[in-house]
């Protein structure tokens, strides 16, 4: 059985689950007319209205990104391009010469996984983020965005090496002495890649929830917001057991998200020998959130109010695009 053939069957288990969902969201879009119904937008520095469309064209700009860097992971491929095409300028997520010579997506390849169970873990997560983005597209039909330019690639000065330097996890790069972050190097280096992105995607829904009128919609998003939570705990689960460095490093990782969205301290690592934090709560026990804003403050790589950067070379398709202003 080659590798496509165990990522079908791990999505055929699914199936009926995502077309159940898929027809009631199509439902609950309809009788609130996608274009139509307004949500109240998450930052108060650029308070404006946006349509359902538009929130659901922002979660599956995120859900490309964090497709094509699993799928990479598991079968060393973006992902199909059937899923891929929509409104905006589509880029496929191949190697592509960008600004200052930096080559998105360079060097994106299948981890040679040594755990097993990692190994199984990076399968099933690639199966679910490409039914996201299948659902999501489906969902909004003709309303939905193409792919934008994403970079999940190994560049000294892409979105992964940017990240990485920032954190910590490694030194300045220059022309004679590049250095760079490969988070297809090994199971832990795909783990700190895997942990980047997921606790953002869990805030980013968790912030949508009170912007959702439709209980039948808020439902069909809850949903999804429960797959990313699953998706997140086994990251952070995996990263905890594998030891005191890794525990160090995903905290720094961690942290420098915290850097960028803002004064309030909204992100957490993993605890430490004696206490673990797998789950990261507030006081009252709630799973944090973050405005669109605070997202793109964290996928761009910066503090300012920018259109563009980070994992978004181009930016992302659709209205929601821009970053908030932090100080």
């Amino acid at each position: 059985m080659t590798e496509s053939d165990l990522l079908i069957e791990t999505m055929d288990g699914r199936v009926q689950r995502r077309n159940d969902r898929r027809e009631m969201f199509k439902m609950v879009l309809g009788a609130a007319a996608v274009g139509a119904g307004a949500f109240a937008f998450a930052s108060p520095a650029a308070a404006q209205t946006v349509t359902d469309a538009d929130v659901l064209n922002f979660a599956l700009n995120l859900e490309y990104l964090e497709a094509n860097f699993y799928y990479y992971a598991v079968f060393g491929m973006p992902i199909p391009l059937t899923s891929t095409a929509g409104t905006g300028t589509f880029a496929p997520a191949t190697p592509t010469v960008g600004k200052n010579g930096v080559v998105y997506n360079a060097n994106a390849r299948k981890v040679v996984f040594t755990d097993p169970i990692v190994s199984q873990y990076a399968r099933e997560i690639a199966a679910d983020e490409l039914n996201h983005v299948n659902f999501l597209r489906s969902a909004l039909t003709s309303a939905a965005v193409a792919q934008p330019l994403v970079d999940v690639g190994t560049d000294p000065n892409g979105a992964f090496s940017s990240a990485a330097r920032a954190a910590g996890l490694i030194g300045p790069s220059t022309a004679g002495a590049p250095t760079s972050f490969d988070p297809y190097a090994d199971d832990i280096s795909f783990l700190l890649g895997a942990f980047v992105f997921e606790d953002v995607g869990v805030t980013a829904y968790k912030g949508a929830s009170p912007l959702i009128a439709n209980k039948a919609y808020l439902e069909a998003a809850a949903g999804i917001l429960a797959v990313e939570a699953y998706h997140a705990s086994i990251v952070r689960t995996v990263l905890y057991a594998k030891g005191v460095d890794t525990r160090a490093a995903a905290t720094k990782i961690s942290d420098a998200r915290d850097s960028l969205d803002g004064s309030t301290d909204l992100d957490q690592g993993l605890g430490d020998a004696t206490n673990s934090n797998i789950v990261p709560l507030d006081a009252n026990g709630l799973a944090y959130s973050r405005t669109t804003g605070q997202v793109l403050n964290i996928v761009y790589l910066t503090k300012a109010a920018v259109s563009a950067g980070g994992f978004f070379p181009n930016g992302m398709n659709g209205t929601i695009k821009t970053s908030t202003a932090q100080s």
